[in-house]
């Protein structure tokens, strides 16, 4: 009699690595903890459903629930395995996902969730916290805008002004780029009331003083440095022109024009492992006073005047750039022909000359002069209208470069004025260049959340409830994103070596700097096949290749997250 031969097949992947980092947080146990289950819910308590459904976030790059249950059902045996206990389809409904969502978005429950896991991630990556960065973002979409919801139209900064959007804040550790605190909020929103709740939350988080806080111009608004200051807590940032007009800057570069002011050249290794100059500047130190809940708070600020050599650069050969396109739209205004609009008084082609030199932003950098001339002219024969001769009046603009006016601008150029609370012995003009010039971290973090593998645009969600619950659960996947990247990358320092076999096509290709997207790649196309003949079950795992291995070495993640699903633990149907 012929046995029955059965044979399935399911993608695994990067799953193991996914969801091992995941229990390493210990993220399933801290959900249950935080998140009450109504009496009715059976299967996968909301923490593994949780863990599963990132792990299809992140290995699909898709965020949408209809996809996850059709899925799962596809991956159940490796689901299981991974997540120690019995997965079925139904575990990922939409409607189930659908709950997760709304419990996140409950404010109390999210903050003492993600401050549990700070926490934890501190404890098991042995992490020190020193450096936090501050930066919003906006996503938008095609939403419908009520009067109290979180769609609102705002400032973009997707460059979609006519698209509702929302708004999110993100405060990262340093050198991670990992979420400490995520804050979303309804899209109409000014960034700089958002930095103290943000700053607040951190500390509600990590519960530690004497961090530093780097951000934009946004982070150095009056309230919040004296809120940090009040807090024990350090600030960095550019001050922007509505703090520091060019009148006051100005004041201080006059002493470094006078020659009086001596620049300290700040270097930085280049990719060639020699040293560079990027940036000169020097420091002076600010009394403050503030008024801080009717209290009086002094300090002492360092304000550190420096000059980016890359940036000067560019804004000299963007400044020409303007000079001569203002030059030649003002001279055009004289010429005539088919077309042309005609100026007959000085005063109407003064007025199309400095819209010119607005739209061009080289206002006082260019003489212009007008003058008018007055001609006779024949005017020819029309019909009965006899040939004539008529007194023509011409206005004519002339223009020239203030040259004097063009050197004092471009001295300006490349200098900004940056603000600490730390002393000159914590921060020298060089730490803060460079500590200023590691904000890519938080913006690459940002750009992260908003394209794969996280996509959070385009958003499929249109309740606003919903909506900020999967912010901040893909919050959570940025979290697994950098954390693995970080470890690899630290590996990797420490020992020397580089990584090679990541890029398709350059095997040789070595890095020390490999991505958490490139090293999940790797692992692409890991089967396990379950073979059924009458009532024998066998299990086959792809083997791992060297490459796989290796990262899982360096993830610090041991070869039975994936071996062991090839154990015993099939059993035919």
């Amino acid at each position: 009699m012929t046995e029955e031969l059965t044979v399935i097949t399911e993608r695994v992947d990067d799953l193991p690595v996914l969801i091992a980092s995941l229990e390493k947080l210990e993220l399933a146990a801290l959900t249950d903890q935080h998140i009450e289950v109504h009496g009715n819910w059976h299967g996968l308590s909301p923490g593994q459903v949780l863990t599963g459904w990132l792990a299809h976030i992140l290995s699909e790059a898709d965020h949408r629930l209809n996809q996850v249950q059709e899925w799962a059902g596809k991956r159940l045996e490796t689901l299981q395995g991974c997540l120690g206990g019995p997965v079925c389809a139904h575990d990922f409904t939409d409607d189930r996902l659908a709950w997760v969502l709304d419990a996140l978005s409950d404010d109390a429950t999210w903050v003492s969730l993600e401050g549990a896991l700070n926490q934890q991630t501190l404890r098991v990556y042995a992490l020190e916290p020193r450096c936090v960065r501050i930066d919003s973002t906006t996503a938008s979409g095609y939403w419908e805008v009520t009067e109290e919801g979180l769609f609102q139209f705002g400032h973009s900064k997707d460059g979609r002004p006519d698209q509702p959007q929302v708004k999110v804040v993100l405060s990262t550790l340093d050198p991670l780029g990992m979420p400490l605190a995520t804050q979303v909020v309804s899209g109409e929103k000014a960034d700089d009331p958002l930095y103290i709740p943000a700053i607040d939350q951190v500390r509600h988080g990590l519960d530690q003083q004497g961090l530093l806080y780097v951000g934009d111009s946004k982070l150095m608004a009056l309230s919040t440095r004296a809120h940090l200051e009040a807090g024990g807590d350090f600030y960095l940032g550019p001050f922007s022109q509505t703090h520091m007009p060019p009148e006051v800057l100005d004041a201080y570069l006059q002493p470094v024009w006078s020659g009086e002011q001596a620049l300290q050249v700040v270097e930085r290794v280049n990719a060639e492992g020699k040293k560079e100059p990027i940036a000169e500047g020097f420091a002076c130190i600010e009394s403050l006073s503030v008024e801080q809940e009717g209290l009086s708070l002094d300090w002492e600020e360092q304000r550190l005047v420096v000059r980016s050599y890359r940036h000067a650069q560019a804004s000299e050969k963007a400044l020409r750039r303007r000079l001569t396109q203002a030059q030649t739209a003002l001279e055009a205004l004289n010429q005539r022909g088919k077309g042309k609009k005609r100026f007959d008084d000085v005063a109407t082609l003064q007025q199309a000359a400095e819209a010119l030199l607005k739209r061009h932003r080289v206002e006082g950098l260019l003489k212009v002069g007008y003058h008018e001339q007055v001609e006779e002219r024949w005017v020819r024969a029309y019909g009965s209208r006899p040939a004539e001769k008529r007194c023509i009046c011409q206005v004519h603009v002339q223009v020239e470069e203030d040259e004097v006016a063009i050197q004092q601008m471009m001295r300006r150029l490349g200098w900004r004025v940056y603000g600490t609370n730390q002393s000159p012995q914590q921060c020298s003009v060089e730490q803060a260049v460079l500590a200023y010039r590691e904000e890519y971290q938080v913006e690459r973090s940002l750009g992260r959340l908003k394209g794969k593998p996280l996509s959070l645009t385009p958003m499929y969600l249109h309740d606003d409830q919903r909506a900020t619950g999967l912010i901040r659960l893909l919050s959570l996947g940025l979290r697994v994103l950098t954390l693995l990247e970080g470890v690899v990358r630290r590996q990797l320092e420490e020992s020397g070596e580089k990584l090679n076999g990541l890029y398709a096509g350059n095997p040789t290709r070595a890095t020390n700097r490999p991505t958490t997207e490139l090293m999940l790649r790797a692992f692409k196309d890991v089967f396990l096949s379950l073979v059924t003949v009458g009532t024998q079950a066998h299990a086959h795992l792809s083997p791992l290749s060297d490459l796989q291995q290796k990262i899982l070495h360096l993830l610090e993640l041991p070869r039975e997250i994936y071996t062991r699903l090839a154990s015993d633990s099939f059993k035919p149907p």
